[in-house]
């Protein structure tokens, strides 16, 4: 079995060889493959933040000079908001994803529902790939439909969930309201992903319900980076990748106890992401056993994740200029109720100051970020600062 220092030092000069625009980044920092032995040696390198993966597939369509395979034995393609094309590895091992399906207890005997969407991310295939290596039998119901949910959950007596954890929490309160009592729910093991998971929550879920919970952390571009474990607080590296916690500025690895971007070196030869950078602040912290963990704290970047998704400013500014009569716009995230909830501000300009654009911001929004616009509110000059951020997240995490 290969060491880490090894397999970092074979990626990187796998991905110089065949990834020209890798090769390309290793040569503006004036660094050779010689020059990285190991992880240590990492921090050589810059950071590609995320949105640099846009610009690299307009530049080198479509998967921006990173794949080092042939685009042939892809077995499939996903997109993300950006546009981004995430190209699925041809040999993807399914055991490099378990550890967060075995940390919850599936295995044999159990039916889970997956609440996770199938078509256009990686969430609902990889949840379900995980899920029948492990041994388990998947319910594929996608998202929404509650009380087709309830219906399955009781009728085939689902003993897991897969999800956001404010669905499960909408599916347990219309149990609620219909009566179903908690000692008859079935569900006896969750995994959640693609939203925060609040101590609220998780009180209600372990402490009420007496489920097992985990709290799988990962990006479409990447898979999962970590995991938490039943009745546990902070997440676990996966095996699978390298992560770093590393200042925004400088790019060098932060202390212990110190917020920093996590970055991540994926062990994926085919798709070569090395110092990727997500976006996402994290620290790193002693549990009650003494053992390191990661917390994540909030965002360096300018894209918000809202219900499972990533809202970024250009997605925006590109529905936006679909409307000539909008002058500015502004999202604004809250969270009432423990639901995401997006407000789009926009300012008119003056030779349309009566019109009516709500249906086709709520369209463009919803075209271009594939998120549910829950409101559209027309704002008077000056209310929008088009200074300020284009996605101004107002949630307050307990």
């Amino acid at each position: 079995m290969p060491t880490t220092d090894e397999k970092i030092r074979d990626l990187v000069a796998h991905a110089y060889a065949h990834a020209p625009t890798f090769k390309r980044i290793m040569d503006a920092a004036s660094v050779t493959p010689e020059q990285v032995q190991g992880a240590d040696d990492l921090a050589k390198l810059p950071v590609t933040p995320k949105d640099k993966l846009v610009e690299f597939q307009q530049a080198d369509p479509p998967f921006g000079g990173l794949l080092t395979v042939d685009p042939e034995s892809l077995p499939r393609i996903y997109i993300s908001p950006g546009p981004i094309f995430d190209p699925q590895p041809p040999h993807d091992e399914a055991e490099a994803h378990v550890a967060p399906f075995l940390a919850a207890g599936f295995g044999a005997g159990d039916r889970v529902l997956n609440t996770f969407m199938y078509h256009l991310t990686p969430a609902g295939l990889l949840l379900d790939q995980g899920l029948r290596h492990v041994g388990a039998t998947v319910i594929p119901t996608g998202p929404g439909n509650t009380d087709l949910q309830i219906m399955m959950m009781n009728a085939l007596r689902a003993s897991g969930f897969v999800g956001q954890p404010s669905f499960l929490g909408i599916i347990l309160d219309k149990c609620e309201e219909m009566g179903i009592p908690k000692e008859s729910i079935p569900i006896k093991k969750a995994l959640f992903s693609a939203e925060p998971y609040f101590p609220s929550q998780r009180a209600r879920f372990e402490g009420e319900y007496g489920i097992a919970t985990v709290n799988a952390y990962g990006t479409a571009d990447l898979g999962f980076l970590a995991y938490t474990r039943p009745f546990e607080d902070g997440f676990r590296i996966m095996d699978s990748i390298y992560l770093e916690l590393v200042d925004k500025d400088t790019g060098e690895r932060v202390e212990e106890g110190t917020p920093g971007e996590v970055v991540v070196t994926t062990f994926n030869r085919g798709y070569p992401l090395i110092r990727f950078g997500t976006g996402d602040l994290a620290v790193f912290v002693p549990n009650e056993q003494g053992e390191q963990v990661m917390r994540l704290v909030g965002r360096v970047g300018d894209a918000i994740k809202v219900r499972g998704m990533f809202l970024h400013p250009n997605q925006i500014t590109a529905a936006m200029s679909r409307i000539p009569q909008v002058k500015h716009a502004q999202a604004v995230i809250s969270r009432p109720a423990d639901k995401d909830y997006l407000l789009m501000l926009v300012e008119l300009k003056p030779e349309y100051a009566d019109a009516d654009v709500t249906d086709a911001v709520t369209a463009y929004v919803q075209g271009m970020a594939r998120l549910r616009v829950d409101e559209v509110r027309v704002v008077e000059p000056g209310v929008i600062d088009p200074g300020q951020r284009m996605v101004k997240d107002e949630r307050k995490w307990d």
